[in-house]
């Protein structure tokens, strides 16, 4: 068994299932998911909810039993500390931290009952368990009839997904030193770029300061702003994004995934080549090799 903890929005989740389940497809077992870090999200951070039962997971999420230890002995409510002491000695899984954020091949070999806790992102923890994470990564729910237009529209024209972030990245300063933003000039080159490559673009923007990308954005009458989509229905737009002809992504997960998941063969990706603003940070293994940095 894999034992994955996770924390963070929709598109973290998601990079952390994707390298437990490539995981639990080698070792021919199956993926539990710990859940706990959303019961008590830590002061200053991004309060967010567990998204990953919105799509079609095999993996499962575990029993308090089953995560018992797994945040050390001092972090186990005292009623749980014997059980937490026994595992210490005799551990249940063998806990794997990411190291760094850039990729660490020695992932790829790990054995059956691990215990992952990091963010992995890159393609390269899961290219050889694509197809299982394409087809568990398809939304459980069927499209309303608003997006089943939007989707119609996606697929009838030269679309390109546009993905602005903005959020926690500006209103949080810890986010916004670390991340930072994509800003209008990287926008205004990557459309450039899309207009020389296609022809007869047709854009369609998503974000979460749509008023913004309104005001910045060098858009003009090929542009659709999509805007029906928020709160808990926010996870419609990456089944929006991955059904467009092309993408263009901010520096954030969830254009990453509607990117990732796009399946038009000839399909034209641009992402930024600095994906975080803190230049401790390699991400040089983020993009896929086939996607266009900028």
């Amino acid at each position: 068994m894999i034992l994955v903890k996770l924390r963070d929005g929709l598109s973290n989740q998601m990079f952390q299932y994707a390298a437990a389940r490539r995981l639990a497809a080698v070792h021919g077992t199956s993926v539990r998911i710990d859940t706990s870090w959303y019961d008590n999200i830590p002061a200053g951070v991004t309060q967010r909810s567990y998204e990953l039962d919105k799509l079609r997971i095999t993996g499962t999420q575990a029993s308090r039993w089953e995560t018992i230890g797994t945040d050390g002995v001092r972090h186990s409510p005292l009623y749980e500390v014997p059980v937490a002491l026994f595992r210490k000695i005799r551990p249940r899984y063998r806990f794997v931290g990411e190291r760094h954020f850039h990729f660490d091949s020695q992932i790829l070999d790990l054995s059956d009952n691990v215990c992952l806790f990091g963010y992995w992102v890159s393609e390269k923890y899961f290219l050889d368990a694509d197809e299982i994470v394409r087809r568990e990564y398809m939304l459980r729910s069927l499209p309303s009839a608003e997006n089943e237009r939007w989707l119609g529209r996606l697929r009838e024209s030269e679309s390109v997904a546009l993905h602005v972030r903005r959020g926690d990245y500006v209103s949080n300063p810890a986010n916004s030193e670390a991340q930072g933003t994509c800003d209008p000039d990287y926008y205004r080159r990557c459309i450039a770029s899309m207009r020389r490559r296609l022809h007869d673009p047709v854009f369609f923007v998503f974000s979460d300061d749509l008023n913004w990308a309104r005001d910045n954005l060098p858009l003009s009458g090929d542009t659709d702003y999509v805007d029906h989509n928020s709160g808990k229905q926010s996870c419609e737009d990456l089944r929006l994004m991955s059904s467009a002809q092309h993408n263009i992504i901010a520096n954030s997960g969830f254009s990453w995934w509607g990117a990732w998941l796009n399946s038009n063969k000839g399909k034209v990706v641009i992402g930024p080549r600095r994906w975080m603003k803190d230049p401790t940070y390699q991400t040089h293994d983020v993009l896929p090799a086939d996607w266009i940095s900028m």
